[in-house]
């Protein structure tokens, strides 16, 4: 019989040089033999089932089942870990069989949930989610159920090979059982991820992140770009408290990154490299999280035709006041990460940006002027040269954070000025793009260029209207801000064309709308460039009504085309319907003897 305390102790350290083998050795193994050590620990653990095997029955027989199941789990991680599925699932299976009577108890638990978590690991390599689903919910339902019905720290798999004065103290159980739980509830997050349970994939993720700060588990960067990534899905539902304490956190929890010595302490260049990609992501979650913020504030604010509300202003001014007080107490607890230290850091983090809506032109200054800041440390890393795409896109986003802006400010002349603020870093960007390679963004550029340049031109009237008659100056800057608007509209119109040059018939479905919107803007700047020349004017009108005549046109042949535009719809059968009476009477202005 084993039972010799020499036999035992043999058993007990093949069993440990096979765990370091595993965990430890195999990370040195070369590229030639990848899984050698895997191989060697795979042979000491066989030897060891052989020995268990020979020591029989007798009374021992529910310990010899247990310390057999954690063989077959071993085995079957290891089988996993070298992709050998099948045979990994057998072992997996044959540890669960082997616990299933004595699931519930302190020295089963744990390694049964472990075993779980790895058939769902094992099953959604497989792509087969809902069979995945099926293991982890069932770990998830027994570490629940062992927790109200006992609650003592359970044994770790490892101790059923170790001698008694080796065991582990109640707290090191403890912080292993609970990081095997926090584990199950990763894969979790991830599998509801992939059937679109995206609410409760959020609410697991946001647990798995707050236990492992709380069991100090995670690796800073990995769990700042979670954190990260999880605070995208609170804009998503614009619980913006929510969201700010998420980006806090990772910006918090990431600084730790460049501070701490990593495992193998010689840094590469590429792990610089990848530590500054990393943190212009989180800069671009930030703008983000700015842009979102100040851009639902505005949906608040605006009236039927785009501009702030002082009405609603003041009535959300007053209600914000009554709320403020309650919301904050209530909301803060439901969410904290972290032990105090790191809340300390969080909180002073939280404070240089607002989580509330921007109800004027000073609170909607601070929250942009947070999101500049992000926008330059994003750009530093994200440059033209090599991140092309990503370049653009974060000057999109420093664009629409000038555009929103706007909307709070009161003064035309300074709202005009921070369009050109937007014309300045647009045009540069389009002018070196190459449209063929990038036909995508291009157009988005030329959209946003001619609507930019419209609004301009829409507050150069609105200022002239102010004056006692305009002046030559006014009528230039008006006359030049609708050309350049039109150049861009018809860019964008141009780049629809096929080869042949020909504009489509029928629009697809992801232009139709800017489409549509192009030509009817390219109608109205037509009606409002100002010139003394009737000759002109008339030209300029009839213009004017092709464009009107278009939308028109198309929508009567294409009825589903309507819901697209329907204001704009509107107010060009009204021009279609007025412009050709008033174009007779200019006519006959000019010529009256005919």
């Amino acid at each position: 019989k084993m039972a010799a305390a020499g036999g035992w102790a043999a058993v007990c350290e093949k069993f440990r040089t096979a765990r370091t083998l595993s965990a430890v050795e195999s990370r040195k193994d070369p590229e030639t033999e990848p899984y050698r050590s895997k191989y060697s620990a795979r042979a000491l653990l066989q030897a060891v089932k052989q020995l268990l095997s020979a020591a029989g029955e007798g009374g021992e027989a529910r310990l010899l089942a247990v310390r057999r199941a954690v063989l077959e789990y071993e085995l079957g991680v290891n089988h996993t870990d070298t992709e050998e599925l099948p045979a990994g699932e057998e072992h997996l299976q044959r540890c669960t069989q082997l616990l299933e009577p004595h699931r519930l108890s302190p020295d089963c638990v744990s390694l049964y949930i472990q075993a779980q978590n790895n058939l769902g690991i094992l099953w959604s390599e497989r792509d087969e989610i809902k069979t995945a689903q099926t293991y982890l919910e069932s770990a998830e339902a027994l570490y629940n159920q062992y927790m109200k019905e006992d609650g003592n720290p359970p044994l770790d798999p490892s101790e059923h090979f170790m001698a008694e004065e080796e065991k582990l103290t109640d707290q090191e159980r403890s912080k292993r059982f609970e990081k095997a739980y926090t584990h199950t509830l990763y894969y979790l997050a991830q599998v509801y991820q992939h059937l679109e349970m995206i609410e409760k994939a959020a609410q697991y993720c946001h647990t798995t992140l707050k236990r492992q700060l709380e069991y100090c588990g995670y690796y800073p960067v990995e769990w700042a770009l979670n954190a990260a990534t999880l605070s995208q899905y609170y804009l998503t539902k614009e619980c913006f408290m929510e969201s700010r304490h998420c980006l806090a956190a990772a910006s918090v929890i990431f600084s730790q990154a460049g501070q701490e010595p990593s495992a193998e302490d010689n840094e590469t260049e590429q792990d610089q490299q990848d530590l500054r990609q990393r943190r212009a992501e989180i800069a671009r979650c930030w703008i983000k999280y700015c842009l979102n913020l100040l851009q639902s504030a505005r949906k608040l604010l605006e009236d039927n035709i785009g501009e702030l509300d002082p009405d609603r202003q003041l009535e959300l001014k007053a209600q914000r006041k009554k709320e403020e007080d309650e919301k904050e107490k209530g909301r803060k607890k439901a969410v904290l990460f972290g032990s105090s230290d790191i809340c300390d850091s969080v909180l002073a983090m939280e404070e240089k940006v607002s989580s509330v809506y921007p109800l004027d032109f000073q609170e909607a200054r601070e929250i942009f002027l947070v999101g500049q800041n992000y926008v330059q440390e994003a750009k530093e890393f994200f440059q033209v040269d090599g991140y092309v795409t990503d370049h653009i896109e974060i000057v999109q986003d420093h664009s629409a954070l000038f555009k929103v802006l706007a909307f709070f400010e009161e003064d035309y002349e300074r709202r005009c000025k921070m369009h050109k603020r937007r014309i300045d870093m647009l045009e540069p960007i389009y002018a070196d793009l190459n449209p063929q390679y990038y036909l995508l963004i291009s157009r988005q550029l030329q959209f946003e260029l001619a609507d930019t340049y419209y609004e301009m031109m829409d507050l150069k009237v609105a200022i002239g209207n102010r004056l006692e008659e305009l002046d030559s100056h006014t009528v230039k800057k008006i006359n030049s801000l609708a050309q350049l608007a039109i150049k861009y509209y018809e860019l964008f119109l141009d780049s629809l064309r096929n080869p042949d040059k020909v504009f489509p018939e029928k629009l697809e479905e992801d232009v139709l709308r800017p489409a549509m919107v192009a030509k009817f803007h390219i109608a109205r700047l037509y009606g409002k460039l100002i010139t003394s020349d009737s000759k002109k004017q008339l030209e300029n009108m009839q213009t004017s009504l092709e464009y009107y005549t278009f939308l028109v046109d198309y929508c009567e042949k294409y009825p589903d085309a309507v819901r697209a535009v329907e204001t704009e719809l509107e107010l060009s059968k009204e021009m279609v319907g007025l412009l050709p009476t008033r174009m007779e009477r200019l006519r006959a202005k000019l010529c009256p003897f005919i």
